[in-house]
């Protein structure tokens, strides 16, 4: 219990008790690598992070960030610098697809601090990027490094760069996304999944949506699509998600960040919605489109002194909005579990992370897929009794069903 305890308060006073220190590698600088590496660095622990793109660009748009991920940004330090460029929406506001009309609405803001101890946030992806990346130390993170494979032995483990090139250290944290290749090296042949659902995003500026009398946090629920919006950077933007299923993995359905949809396309996929939905649309500038993926759940994370995190150890469709709040929790927990661990018993701790984490993480992919059939079903007598159930939550409960999870913390 005691050390335990020592482990715990290390992590979260960013010092390493007693004289254990060592080394790291994580692959992939995305936000849970960079969240793993500032995490393993508050545990005593040099890093070097590898990443094969050639420079930070800001990809993404909206997170929403739940008090799972806010408490443990805080413990990572970071809570105070994210927060500040965020969004703290009062409530969410469930919609009906044609015409609007709520169908009920759940507390957020100051009700969710005072329950969970912690806020809930909506940010730029590139903001809470950019906070992570800040705290990397000079020469740690090095980029266009391109990883072609991962070996270990008893005392260390190892990553091939492309040209010959071999880091080694006491573990190495692959962090590499979705379509994880380190993944494969550790478990065998695993692709991405396709989900059958796609999505439009897109930001507007403030300025652009304000005669539209849209709530500050909207989900409309519709025939085989929802619709999203949110504000980020303390609402000087409009962060909108317009998801819709497709039977076939299509071009129109490729996992990009950047991949641009055609002129009023987006609008045509939601013909006779509600028009401030459709106005949102219209008026939206530059519009991406991308398929959404997952990976099947695992049995474990780890081998040896190599452990996956984030995306390549649990990627999920985005309809409870946890991807990013689970990798930050990985992130937390794994340095927690590092804490005060000589070299020598890294594979043990590693064993102590994904036995941590493996379970909460797996559930949130399982609800997250629950979510998105709940959110798609036809006009009839099955939305009504989803409607009639939320409308009965509500009334007896502030918050949604899934904040259940968001008492989840790294420290057990």
């Amino acid at each position: 219990m005691r050390d335990a305890e020592a482990r715990a308060t290390a992590a979260a006073t960013g010092t390493a008790t007693g004289t254990a220190t060592g080394t790291a590698i994580v692959v992939g600088a995305g936000i849970g690598g960079l969240a793993a590496a500032l995490s393993l660095r508050r545990a005593g622990r040099e890093v070097t992070v590898v990443e094969q793109a050639t420079r930070f660009a800001e990809t993404g748009a909206g997170i929403q960030l739940a008090p799972n991920a806010t408490r443990a940004l805080r413990r990572l330090g970071l809570l105070d610098t994210v927060a500040a460029r965020a969004a703290r929406p009062s409530h969410v506001s469930y919609r009906t697809w044609s015409d609007g009309a709520e169908i009920c609405r759940y507390a957020l803001g100051r009700e969710v601090e005072e329950e969970f101890g912690a806020p809930y946030l909506q940010v730029h992806r590139a903001d809470l990027h950019r906070a992570l990346a800040a705290t990397a130390p000079p020469g740690s993170v090095r980029l266009n490094t391109v990883v072609v494979g991962i070996d270990q032995d008893e005392d260390s483990a190892s990553v091939m760069i492309a040209g010959g090139e071999r880091l080694t250290a006491d573990l190495v944290v692959a962090a590499d996304g979705i379509r994880s290749e380190a993944r494969q090296w550790l478990f065998g042949a695993d692709e991405a999944v396709f989900s059958g659902t796609a999505a439009y995003r897109a930001l507007l500026p403030a300025t652009e949506v304000t005669d539209l009398d849209l709530p500050p946090f909207g989900v409309w629920l519709g025939p085989g699509r929802h619709f999203v919006h949110y504000w980020v950077r303390r609402g000087e933007l409009l962060n909108v998600v317009a998801v819709f299923s497709t039977e076939t993995e299509t071009e129109t359905a490729q996992e990009s960040w950047t991949a641009r949809a055609e002129p009023g396309e987006q609008t045509a996929e939601f013909t006779g919605w509600d028009p401030r939905v459709l106005s949102v649309l219209d008026r939206a500038g530059r519009v991406f489109r991308y398929g959404l993926y997952t990976r099947a759940p695992l049995p474990r994370w780890n081998l040896g002194r190599v452990t996956l995190l984030g995306d390549s150890a649990h990627a999920m469709v985005p309809f409870a909005a946890q991807g990013a709040a689970q990798a930050i929790m990985d992130a937390a927990t794994l340095g927690d579990a590092l804490a005060n661990t000589p070299p020598s018993e890294v594979p043990d701790a590693l064993d102590r992370y994904v036995t941590r984490r493996l379970t909460t993480a797996t559930g949130a992919q399982t609800s997250s897929a629950r979510a998105g059939e709940d959110f798609h079903l036809p006009d009839g007598p099955e939305a009504r009794a989803r409607d009639a159930r939320m409308v009965a939550h509500a009334a007896g409960n502030r918050f949604a069903p899934f904040a259940t999870g968001w008492a989840a913390d790294v420290v057990p």
